[in-house]
């Protein structure tokens, strides 16, 4: 199979992709450091907590997945564990699709490597990046493999600190998820109508969180803002 047509991808790309994400730093070591703080309260071990920052790379899913943690394992904690996980990053899917014309044409292993560093932020490096006219599918990767080792040493930081911590309750420690999640959105706020969506999703999982036992909650708060987002995007003007 011919790359001629394929994307470049280039080491001035990788770097500038590296470059890009350093401004993300400080809130992707504060997520790490929460996970694995987190990790240490719920009986993980540090390798465990590690290989999962290194092999799992997806913050929102490791965190969910403590809920379900258990020593030993049972079927149906595993499969809770997938099925979260598989909810919470099934947006991958879309992101996937935004960036696949872009990625055409490029060999498989370096596909594969670029996907699996992928993120949420890498993805809006690139996708911004592509949005300007740009080409080089090496800002895409050095975004996510900017960030990939810090996320794993913070993690390690995180779960340390987090072992000598009995009651991170009385520290707010319990606080950093909440604190990141807000001033990550807040930067996204368009005006009412666009947050329709945002509103419905979490009423609807606060709601069914409430009357349905288990993780019922991510998959109807996830149908609501899916329904709300159509019903608004079809009511706006064209």
């Amino acid at each position: 199979m011919s790359h001629a047509s394929a994307a470049p991808f280039t080491r001035a790309g990788i770097l500038r992709g590296i470059r890009l994400s350093l401004p993300l730093w400080p809130s992707i070591a504060v997520f790490g450091a929460a996970f694995g703080a987190a990790a240490a309260q719920r009986g993980v071990s540090l390798a465990e907590a590690a290989g999962a920052s290194a092999l799992v790379y997806a913050g929102s899913a490791q965190m969910v997945t403590l809920e379900v943690w258990g020593q030993p394992w049972t079927v149906s904690a595993l499969l809770a564990a997938m099925t979260v996980t598989g909810l919470i990053n099934a947006r991958m899917i879309l992101m996937g699709a935004t960036i696949q014309p872009w990625m055409r044409g490029a060999p498989l292993w370096r596909t594969a490597m670029t996907l699996f560093v992928l993120v949420d932020a890498s993805w809006l490096i690139g996708v911004r990046h592509r949005s300007e006219g740009g080409r080089d599918l090496g800002v895409l990767f050095g975004a996510g493999i900017g960030l990939w080792p810090l996320w794993v040493a913070s993690t390690v930081a995180g779960h340390l600190a987090g072992a000598l911590v009995t009651q991170p309750r009385v520290y707010a420690l319990d606080m950093i998820l909440p604190v990141f999640f807000a001033a990550m959105l807040a930067p996204l706020w368009r005006g009412v109508r666009p947050a329709l969506p945002w509103l419905a999703s979490g009423l609807v999982a606060l709601l069914v969180q409430r009357l349905v036992p288990g993780y019922a909650f991510i998959a109807a708060g996830a149908v609501a803002g899916l329904v709300t987002g159509l019903l608004v995007d079809d009511g706006a003007p064209r």
